[in-house]
């Protein structure tokens, strides 16, 4: 009987509603897909978005808890993207990364993907503009004591990352860093059949 009414509501046609959200939903994940290769184009678009915000803040003088809590959301997702993956096992002295070329070669690998960093960073800078358009978010408090906490707890936060990133000698960013290129097997064949014809 009830393999009967699973099989009855499996074969029954979706709806309306559900077929119009699903079909939202795939173009939202293609617009998705699409922008994915375009690393400073996101992140562009992103720091127009929080200028946008922030000149907000500041031509209402309020919604200063708004733009806290985004500051510490903020603050949370820097300090997983520049934290690599196994980074409880380094601090329990497991394994840690190779220090000598005979050692295994292990890539850093974050614990919150560049493209996760961007999308729940422009996500909530965009929910956080709509919570300006509420009044009742506009809650009143001293501003400068929520700024002044904010820095330490930046600093604080960063200290420790740094400390961390020195203690198992790891670095978060791979621009600058030497990058090795395989053995280049076109230059020997020209150069071979150069010398064949003089």
């Amino acid at each position: 009987m009830i393999d009967n009414l699973k099989s009855e509501q499996a074969t029954k046609p979706p709806s309306a509603v559900s077929a119009f959200w699903h079909n939202i939903s795939m173009r939202y994940q293609a617009a998705l897909d699409k922008c994915t290769p375009f690393t400073t184009g996101r992140w562009v678009g992103f720091c127009l978005l929080f200028l946008l915000f922030a000149l907000r803040i500041l031509l209402l003088q309020g919604f200063y808890i708004i733009a806290y809590a985004l500051g510490i959301y903020l603050l949370n997702l820097l300090i997983g993207f520049l934290t690599p993956m196994d980074a409880v096992s380094l601090d329990e002295d497991g394994p840690s990364l190779p220090t000598r070329a005979s050692e295994e070669f292990r890539p850093f690998i974050r614990r919150l993907p560049e493209f996760k960093f961007w999308y729940s960073s422009t996500r909530a800078t965009v929910i956080s503009l709509f919570c300006t358009l509420v009044p009742a978010f506009d809650i009143p408090v001293f501003w400068p004591i929520l700024v002044m906490y904010f820095f330490l707890l930046f600093t604080l936060t960063m200290k420790r990352q740094i400390k961390h990133m020195i203690k198992h000698r790891y670095i978060p960013f791979t621009y600058g860093k030497p990058q090795h290129k395989g053995r280049e097997d076109n230059a020997s064949p020209v150069g071979s059949q150069h010398a064949a014809k003089s």
